[in-house]
């Protein structure tokens, strides 16, 4: 009889267990490019707001960093990446089935707020006297930066190459270069404390963001609705006031 009762119980946590998902409770963990931190902190509240008891936990970072840590067995629901490149990385091991290309960003140069170098052009980003930072060439704002400078047939000599684009951007925000190449979203983001200068090339290294359900995400059915979320009408209207492009 007390196994009867024991084998009963467990059922019934079990099916509680999977009443909560569906109701919306529990937890997704969503792995997302370092640029969509305003959007997607944003949709992530939306999205516990729409699912009562859900919490959304989100790894912002260098999209190549979070995709190796993905592949070397980081608990995720959803991978958003900033470039094809970088969600390769998780599709090629087989831990995530097709994405789906959501957004789309592009560069501008990032220069402090009362631009102190003059910097108005690519061109002025190759002034020796002209501090630089750029994203390291491994991440894909680093790679879109090289097709945009390539583009423009200029060749700089950054002070420093960064991890990620928010850290780059952090440079011009605290005045220890004169100007970054960063997405128009992160200048935006920092509206006030920067300024960004668009510029045609960057028309050239236009990134495509896309995002995937990993294949074992413990939160499967809620990683799904995350994605649904970010795809729908409403998550359109969050990134295109972030200064994301529609795909």
């Amino acid at each position: 009889m007390r196994r009867v009762l024991l084998t009963a119980l467990a059922a019934a946590l079990a099916l509680a267990g999977c009443g909560a998902e569906a109701s919306g409770g529990g937890k997704v963990t969503v792995f997302a490019a370092a640029s969509l931190t305003e959007s997607f902190t944003r949709l992530g509240a939306e999205f516990e707001a729409a699912h009562p008891g859900t919490a959304v936990t989100f790894n912002f970072g260098s999209s190549a960093t979070l995709a190796q840590q993905i592949v070397q067995g980081a608990p995720a629901d959803v991978f958003a990446a900033a470039s094809p490149a970088t969600m390769r990385t998780v599709t090629d091991a087989s831990l995530a089935g097709a994405p789906v290309t959501f957004a789309r960003n592009k560069l501008e140069i990032a220069v402090p707020a009362g631009n102190p170098a003059k910097v108005r052009t690519p061109a002025d980003l190759a002034d020796p006297g002209v501090k630089v930072a750029l994203c390291a060439e491994q991440v894909p704002c680093g790679v879109a930066a090289a097709q945009a400078l390539k583009a423009a047939g200029i060749r700089v000599t950054p002070v420093t190459l960064e991890q990620d684009v928010k850290a780059t951007l952090t440079k011009v925000r605290l005045g220890e270069v004169d100007a970054a190449l960063v997405y128009r979203t992160d200048v935006l983001a920092a509206a006030g404390e920067v300024r960004g200068i668009p510029f045609p090339e960057a028309d050239r290294a236009v990134n495509d963001y896309p995002i995937a359900v990993l294949d074992d995400a413990p939160a499967g059915d809620l990683a799904k609705q995350f994605v649904q979320l970010v795809r729908s009408p409403q998550g359109k209207d969050v990134l295109a006031e972030a200064g994301f492009e529609a795909p």
